[in-house]
């Protein structure tokens, strides 16, 4: 299913500052989790989203990891924690299709750098001083209107309707509700944003 047009020189492509990656991550219950309530039958539901930043000294994943908080992760070592197909993994990457793409990525990368240190947002709520991985990048990327990518009502729920075990013992144990309803984003959704057009496939 990953076998697309974009998967032809592989070798060849570069990524961009201001690309977002778009992970499908190794097998792990909050992994299990996320896929089940945003894939929206999807082949690839993305459960997780990062943001392509290059320095002088390489190219690196800006992310809201669940083990580190915002982090600077070495694009190699981001790739190697992804879910595999074929041997390759499983990472789309999206680009604006903003005319004003440049300088408005100039801005989003300062604006992403000013969270590194932050916790990982386990409780998926907004202005909390921590951040998910999808809330790093809609708080990011923004213009003079607000933020570019588009939030909604979050779904913890399977599409049969029912609430996964996960996310009952996940709350429970942070003693809150399921933010059932409350706004946010997903990797998932987020990839077929109308602003983002996928350019590569891993």
């Amino acid at each position: 299913m990953m076998l697309t047009a974009f998967g032809c020189g592989t070798k060849e492509f570069q990524p961009q500052t201001g690309d977002l990656l778009f992970q499908v991550g190794s097998t792990g219950d909050m992994t299990q989790a996320i896929a089940l309530s945003t894939g929206d039958g999807h082949d690839v539901p993305y459960t997780h989203v990062a943001i392509v930043v290059i320095e002088p000294d390489g190219t690196y994943a800006l992310e809201a990891s669940g083990k580190k908080g915002v982090v600077m992760t070495p694009l190699a070592e981001f790739l190697s924690g992804s879910a595999t197909l074929n041997d390759r993994p499983v990472v789309a990457v999206g680009r604006l299709r903003s005319p004003e793409r440049k300088h408005l990525v100039g801005q989003a990368i300062s604006r992403a750098k000013t969270f590194l240190g932050q916790p990982y947002d386990n409780s998926f709520l907004p202005d909390n001083e921590k951040m998910y991985c999808s809330e790093l990048v809609w708080e990011s990327f923004r213009d003079d209107n607000g933020p570019i990518l588009e939030a909604r009502p979050m779904n913890f729920r399977a599409p049969d309707g029912t609430m996964p075990p996960y996310w009952t013992e996940h709350f429970a144990a942070l003693g809150e509700p399921i933010p059932e309803g409350v706004h946010g984003t997903n990797p998932d959704d987020m990839s077929r944003d109308q602003a983002i057009v996928i350019v590569h496939r891993y």
